[in-house]
Parts: C-alpha cells; structure tokens; sequence
C-alpha cells in the first residue's frame, strides 16, 4: 500500500468528517475503527483515517490509543499525520488535544505543530485565537452547555497553553491573509523562538488552502477537518497522489433508524424536525438506571415499527434537563448508561433487519460501531457538510452516517434517507 497521509481522529464522527474532506479533494480514503488488526486486509487507499474514542477518556489512556495507532500508521508506510479533533476544540483543561499533540510530536522525533479547528463551511473559524461558533464566540456559544467537554473559554492560545507543558503562539490573521510563504516564515518563527504549537487563524477555506500549503513539509498537522482540505493538494502538486477517487459506495438497503444521543442545539432541532413526521422513542436515563434491562423498553417499542418507516431513538435533551439527569445519576454513569443502552439498540436493530442508521454524537457513534463490530467504513456521498453516509468494509454491509451532535441542518435526518432514494 502507497499510504500518504496516515490520520488519527479523537472520535468516530469526527473521522468520517475528515475522511469526507480528503475524498471530497481527490484522495482515496478508508476509516478504520479502533487501532487495527495488522491483519486486517484493506482496500488500496491514499489516506486512513484511524478512528478512536479518545476524546473524553483520561487523558494518559487517550496518548496510549494515539500513540498505537500512530505505531500501525508507521508500519502502513504514511508520509504525513494527522491528529483531527473536534472544529469545536473539544477538551478540558486536563486534555485531551495538548497531551496527546504532545506524545504524537514526540513520537515521531518532531518539535512544533500546528493547531487549527476552523471549518468555514460549518460557521468555525478562528480570529486573534478566538474560536467563533457562528457570530458567537466559543464560550458563549451553545458549546458552553456541553455535558461532558463544556467549553467556556474563547481563547485556543489559553485552552491549549493549559493543556501542554510547551509554549503555544499565534500566526494572526494579518499573517494568514498574506499567504502560505508568510504562514511559513511565522511558523519558522514560533519554531526557532522556542515554541511547541501555534494555533493558526482561519476565516475562509481559502485560508485553509493556504496553511496547508505551508504546512506540505510538516510531519504532523493538528485540527479540524478543515485544516485537511489543502492536504491532497501538495500530494498532487507532488506527483504522488494518482489514484483515481471511486465514484460512490455499494448500494445498502433496509429499514431505516436514527439514535440521537448529543445534546447539542443542532441535533435537538434535528430531533424535534423528525418527531413531526416518524415515529419516535424518548429514552429517560433515570428510568433507564431503574431498569435492568435498559434497552428492553426502546426495542419491544421499534419491534413493531421496524421497516415501515425510519424509525428515531433518543436520549437527546435540553441543557436544564441534562444538568438534573447529571445531579441524580452523575456525569459519568449518566453518560455511559446512554452510551451502553443506544450500543445494545443498534445489535438489535441490525439483527431485525435495519441495515441504514443515522447516529448522532460523537460518543453515540462510537459505542454503536463498536457494538456491531464494525472495522472499517468505506465514504459515500455527503449528506451535509461533514457528514457523509458511508458503508461498512463487510461481507453483510451495513449504511451508517455517523453525525457530531453540532453538524448538519434542522432536516439532516429526514435529508439522510430521502437522499438514499435518489
């Protein structure tokens, strides 16, 4: 395998976010999920995405995840790496982006990096090291509610600076506007002054074209999956990148479900869009810690449903309601509850004969793919920015769009299989 550019994303939406960027751009791109069996027998692609559920782990367990995955990406044979997080920046201030950017750079014998969330396409950009949510800073964005990552501090130069030992910089805007052979001599800068990352600021995808341009002889990148979209450029401009992308995945059908696990704004719109026009099943964490059968209730309930019509189960909730949920339960149990009921849903939605499931949350995702053990995923047609359907690398394939809690529309669930129909 002629593996170019070898990626590790803190969570499951987050890799099928990246690996639709990098198809979307010409590269030939398969997900994986979890550190891979050396056995495991791949496709021939340009870019692997390693997908890992790291984001909110402590944060020790998290750099041994990245770092094995780092060591199978190796192995592959990858030129360049990438850590992708979240375009909101998703951590707390004991990690997870500084301590694992760290041992990645480390690693790899390397001593400064770059860090940038920004996706323009998805209202993320970054200014002066403020991360802005639409026109709303990060810290008074809907991100400030967040259950598990809740992020109430703008500055990324603050954020990570209290996650890493090293020093953090800045390449402003009135840098980036100047081009790549300016963001080269700023980041060339920050290197020989001694710093460790510099978060990099980005309005426009054009910009993100440009930093990528002067970041072609880095060996690790850090960010969103915007900082991405300049990648397959270099390798072209190279002469590497010559396989052709293929025009589309296998054809999955089926019934159809959604599990809806964020809390975020945007998937509780979501949420509310689908329960006016299908069926629908709220699943109550506290009654869910009553039961010794969490799963029993929501499954008896699609049994009759399944394959008439999409089907949605959710536990998604507004930020009042989850703080009561976290003050009975605790954040973790109350978290891991969810996780562990939507895990044992998905094995007994496949098992009915569900065969299209649109996940919502990053956490949701990977418990559902882990449940139905899932290796790799192969990307499909984009439904909304960041989120495509993709097609699991299986000899029974199963459709999955794996969806962060903050992407897509008010009608991303209805939009997700009316667009299997055409």
């Amino acid at each position: 395998m002629s593996l170019l550019l070898g990626c590790i994303a803190d969570d499951f939406t987050g890799a099928t976010d990246l690996a639709n960027t990098l198809t979307r751009q010409g590269m030939c791109t398969v997900v994986l999920l979890g550190v891979p069996r050396d056995e495991l027998e791949l496709p021939e692609a340009d870019a692997i995405v390693v997908a890992l559920k790291s984001r909110s782990i402590p944060s020790h367990e998290a750099v041994r995840l990245s770092l094995a995955a780092l060591e199978w990406l190796k192995r592959a044979g990858a030129r360049q790496f990438y850590f992708k997080y979240c375009s909101t920046f998703d951590s707390t201030d004991a990690g997870n982006i500084g301590p694992v950017a760290d041992a990645l750079l480390d690693a790899l014998g390397e001593p400064f990096a770059v860090a940038c969330p920004a996706f323009p396409t998805n209202s993320r950009t970054v200014y002066q090291g403020h991360l802005f949510v639409g026109g709303e800073l990060l810290g008074e964005s809907g991100m400030r509610h967040h259950p598990i990552t809740p992020m109430t501090d703008s500055s990324l130069v603050r954020v990570l600076q209290r996650q890493t030992i090293g020093r953090v910089g800045l390449v402003p805007f009135t840098t980036v506007a100047r081009g790549a052979d300016a963001i080269d001599i700023a980041l060339c800068a920050l290197q020989a002054q001694g710093y460790r990352h510099a978060i990099v600021d980005a309005l426009l995808d054009e910009h993100l074209f440009e930093i990528g341009a002067a970041c072609a002889h880095m060996k690790l990148l850090t960010g969103g999956s915007g900082l991405a979209l300049g990648l397959p450029r270099n390798f072209r401009r190279a002469g590497l990148l010559k396989r052709r992308v293929s025009d589309g995945v296998p054809r999955v059908d089926g019934a159809c479900a959604v599990l809806a696990g964020s809390c975020s704004a945007a998937t509780l719109r979501q949420v509310e869009h689908m329960r006016s026009r299908w069926p629908s099943f709220e699943l109550d964490p506290l009654a869910l810690a009553e039961s010794g059968e969490p799963a029993s209730q929501a499954a008896q309930w699609a049994a009759s449903r399944t394959g008439s019509e999409p089907l949605l189960i959710y536990s998604s909730a507004d930020p009042g309601k989850v703080a009561a949920i976290q003050a009975a339960l605790g954040k973790e149990r109350a978290s891991a509850l969810v996780e562990r009921t939507m895990a044992e849903l998905a094995k007994t939605l496949v098992a009915s004969g569900v065969r299209r499931i649109v996940v919502a949350g990053g956490e949701t995702s990977g418990a559902v793919v882990t449940a139905l053990g899932i290796e790799g995923l192969r990307i499909g047609s984009e439904i909304d920015p960041g989120v495509p359907w993709t097609v699991s690398l299986s000899a029974d394939p199963i459709a999955l769009a794996l969806k962060s809690g903050n992407f897509g529309a008010h009608d991303f669930f209805v939009k997700a299989f009316d667009s299997l129909e055409n």
